[in-house]
């Protein structure tokens, strides 16, 4: 399809600015996952060369403490009889550990929830709409690509910390992607490196406790503002994710400037986060090939917010 560029958005007036409503139908609940179109997922199949398999969820368990006040999974192990056991997850918040950001998790603060959807509506128990089921029933395979900013950042003295706030330009992602190589497509699912699950995982249990603490969290991510969005949506990528807990760089300079706002409320771009990149990143930069088959099975839960990634690159 021929899609607008982000200064034709928004292509009805009666929608708010910059959103993506209607783009693909007034009744779409998938969002820019519409851009994984059959002939998008074949051709990343080729991409397959070695068979390699990195899979990006964390554990379950990290980060410990769960960050941003979530709660912690409890599991148990239920005996029904001699030698047959089931588990039971309890408490399980899907956006304690790695975890996709569903079209339900964030609206628009002026505007609401992808296509026009209401906080009434999310809020309804007997409403599915924009629930992580229509993800799920569809399925999440594209061509996948990474942008190791860690590694382009050290090759070209950067300093920064992925534990303290830092704001990485378009101009910046462009560069890496330019020193990787890599040229995007229309319907790429962004894989960002920072860096922030290996710093997290260099931290004492004390450092770790004190990240959940008021005030303890800053995170190195995509900066804020009318140039990452025009980036993000004239690329057309079909969802980004990053190893760190927002994708954007976060404090916010004010809540109402979080590019979650666009990207889900407006958009219907999914957002990943806590993907474990580090093992891709070195297989990446062994051979110089920075993209990938990547595929996700995000919960079938019939309106559900959000889910853990189940998320695989295949080289």
């Amino acid at each position: 399809m021929n899609l607008p560029n982000f200064d034709e958005l928004p292509i009805k007036p009666e929608h708010p600015p910059r959103s993506a409503w209607g783009v693909f139908g007034e009744d779409d609940e998938i969002g820019m996952l519409n851009l994984l179109t059959p002939e998008r997922v074949a051709a990343a199949a080729t991409l397959v060369k070695t068979g390699e398999v990195f899979p990006m969820s964390w554990e379950l368990e990290k980060p410990h403490p769960p960050l941003f006040n979530r709660s912690a999974l409890r599991h148990t192990i239920h005996r029904r009889r001699q030698n047959v056991f089931d588990d039971i997850y309890n408490d399980f918040n899907t956006q304690s550990s790695s975890q996709w950001d569903g079209l339900r998790h964030y609206g628009h603060r002026q505007h609401g929830f992808y296509n026009g959807v209401t906080e009434e509506q999310i809020a309804n128990p007997a409403n599915s709409i924009n629930g992580i089921h229509n993800w799920a029933r569809r399925g999440i395979a594209g061509r996948g690509v990474l942008i190791d900013f860690r590694r382009f950042a050290d090759a070209h003295g950067i300093e920064y910390s992925p534990g303290v706030r830092y704001g990485i330009t378009p101009e910046q992602l462009l560069a890496a992607a330019a020193w990787q190589g890599v040229k995007f497509q229309t319907g790429d699912i962004l894989l960002l490196r920072v860096g922030w699950i290996e710093w997290y995982d260099s931290l004492t249990e004390e450092q770790q406790i004190a990240l959940t603490q008021p005030g303890g969290m800053q995170i190195a991510g995509l900066t804020q503002g009318e140039d990452s969005l025009r980036f993000l949506w004239d690329n057309h990528f079909a969802a980004v994710c990053s190893d760190n807990p927002s994708f954007e760089a976060n404090p916010f300079p004010k809540e109402d400037e979080a590019l979650h706002d666009t990207i889900i409320g407006l958009w219907g771009m999914p957002i990943g986060e806590m993907f474990t990149l580090d093992a891709l990143a070195t297989a990446c930069a062994s051979d110089k090939r920075y993209e990938c088959f990547f595929t996700a099975a995000p919960l079938n839960k019939l309106g559900g917010v959000a889910s853990p990634p189940n998320a695989m690159a295949i080289r």
